[in-house]
Formats: structure tokens, sequence, C-alpha cells
């Protein structure tokens, strides 16, 4: 199915979202001086996004109305800071410089892609997998929470996890490494539940992908091209591996969140269908997918999401808020 078939009437404007200018999020580093960086960050007229979404959800109901106490499943991971400029407004951070403290003061990324950490719920204590973890600003987010009692980040490529480990030791000191018990690897993630099955409280997995907007906007390596339709085509195969090893690796009652940067309902939707099915099938292992409504609701103001998803959230790009396409799906096992 094309994308003009999946979106319809919203396809051109994505497409042309797509092809613009994207937009990027400021993560604070809190192993900086994080008040005088976010102090700094909101002389530029930025915003917390993460803040106001949750002072949006403890507003008091309208009169008459009884507030419903939100499950605790979509609980957000704490201590997260990170700046947008506000809808329509398309200015552009100043690059990351080094701190006082000795560390980066801010990490730029695609903010939708806090939205899967942000899901994920870490508590105090957790140990968590990054599944697919370069080139390592989800992983950095995990860090950011403060809750990480042990965090390993792979990544099958050895250049890929390079980049990861460049990231850390520009944002992390050594000893909070030390102390999160930071691991990083370059393993096969599809076999992750044979190697550590029924270890994690918490896992991502974010996906390889079509990485549709920097394949709209890039010739070279596209994976779009002719040359490559039989990679793409295999894409889903590949994804439900790693969704599969994910949930093998967590424990009975841990979460999983799955992500990608693709719009595709094939690379998203149904690996998570196909996912769960193959779990009950082969494994007898009964997982949940969490209804992230109110979750969505926390965020709709900084992010434009699509309407018509059936499993999970997608952000989709907008030109006043050209995040995305990120989309994610929390799972809970439940056996």
């Amino acid at each position: 199915m094309t994308y003009s078939v999946q979106f319809g009437d919203l396809w051109p404007s994505i497409r042309v979202s797509l092809l613009s200018e994207q937009k990027y999020g400021a993560l604070v580093n809190n192993f900086a001086a994080r008040d005088h960086v976010s102090a700094e960050l909101e002389q530029l007229n930025a915003r917390d996004f993460v803040n106001k979404a949750h002072c949006h959800g403890e507003l008091e109901p309208e009169s008459g109305q009884t507030a419903a106490l939100p499950p605790v499943s979509w609980a957000c991971s704490p201590n997260l800071r990170c700046f947008t400029f506000t809808r329509g407004d398309v200015s552009r951070f100043p690059p990351a410089r080094l701190g006082s403290l000795g560390v980066m003061d801010y990490y730029l990324m695609d903010a939708a892609s806090l939205l899967p950490v942000l899901a994920l719920g870490l508590q105090p204590g957790d140990t968590v997998l990054d599944l697919c973890a370069a080139p390592g600003g989800k992983t950095l987010a995990l860090l950011q929470t403060g809750c990480c009692r042990n965090l390993a980040a792979n990544d099958l490529s050895t250049s890929r996890t390079g980049r990861l480990q460049k990231v850390l030791h520009s944002y992390v000191p050594q000893d909070i490494r030390d102390r999160s018990r930071v691991r990083v690897t370059s393993w096969d993630g599809r076999k992750w539940g044979e190697l550590e099955g029924d270890t994690y409280d918490r896992v991502l997995v974010d996906v390889p992908c079509t990485t549709d907007r920097h394949s709209l906007r890039e010739e070279e390596n596209n994976i779009f091209q002719r040359s490559r339709k039989k990679e793409r085509q295999m894409l889903p195969v590949l994804q439900v591996q790693l969704l599969a090893a994910g949930l093998l690796a967590t424990k009975p009652g841990g979460h999983v969140v799955y992500s990608t940067c693709s719009l595709s309902h094939l690379q998203n939707e149904y690996v998570v269908q196909g996912t769960i099915e193959l779990l009950a099938n082969q494994y007898s292992i009964e997982v949940r997918v969490e209804d992230l409504t109110h979750f969505r609701k926390l965020f709709m103001d900084t992010f434009s999401f699509f309407p018509s998803c059936q499993i999970g959230e997608l952000v989709i790009p907008n030109l006043m808020a050209n995040f995305g396409p990120m989309y994610f799906c929390k799972m809970s096992r439940l056996t």
C-alpha cells in the first residue's frame, strides 16, 4: 500500500513537511549545569515540552467533571527536559557546546524521538535494554532519567556503536557511566532472547526502518532505490525478529516500547501484531498492548498525531510542527 492510499488527504501535507526543514528539540543534559542551560534555552523563547505536558496533565477538570485517574502504565519516564520552539516557529537552536562541568550542555534531536523513552515509564532501579541503540540519542535520554540500575546499549554495527560511545563520553561523566553500569555491545539483537531471556524491567526496541524523512531527502544509499527493493521488503521480518527478542529478554511483568521513524503500517502496527501472535503461538507468552490515549493527549500541543492509528501512536510531520515521523507502541509482557 502506498502512502497516498494509507494517509489519503493527509499525504500531500505530510510529503511537503518531509521535504521541508525538520524541527529539533534540545534535550537538556542533567549532568551539566542543567538549571543554567534551561535558563539559556528559555531566553531563546524555547519551552520545555515535557514540563508543559505534565502541567497540562495536572490541570483540574472542568466543573462538574470527575478526574479519572490514568492507568499507571502511561506514567512518563522522569527527569527529562527537552526544549522546543512553539508551533510555526522555525527558529534553530545553536550547536551544543561544552559546558562548565566538562560535558556538553544539550543534545539536539527530533523531539518526537523522546516520546518512546517517555512512554517506557522508567522507575528507579530498573534494569534497561536499548536493543538498537546507535546513534545514541535515546540511550542518552534513558540515562538522563537517573533510573537505570543497569543499562545495556546494543547495536549490531560496530561503526554505529562507535558513534554511541562518542555521545556517551561527550555527555555523561565517567562515574555516572560506571554507577549506571552502562554496557555497550555489538551483538546480533535478534538473539537477545537466547542470550539474556527474562532479564530486563524495561526494553526499548527502536528498530532499523526505512527512515522516511532521510530517505526522501537523500539520494545516496536510499533504501527506496530499486536496487534495495528486496532489503526493504525484508525489513518487517527483521523488525519482528528484533521485537520478539526484546520481549523475550523482558521479565514477566516488564514493559517494552517498539519504535520506528517510518510512516509504514507494515513496519509499525503489522509488526506489533505479528510479533504478539508469534510469541503466543511459539512460546505461549501473552503480551498486551497498552493504551496510550492519555499519553497522546499530553503531547498534542507539541506534536501532530495520526488520528487513525489502530495500535500504538504515530507522530506525523506537519509544517507547523515538523517533527517525526515517529511511531511507538508500548507493550506489557504478562507471562
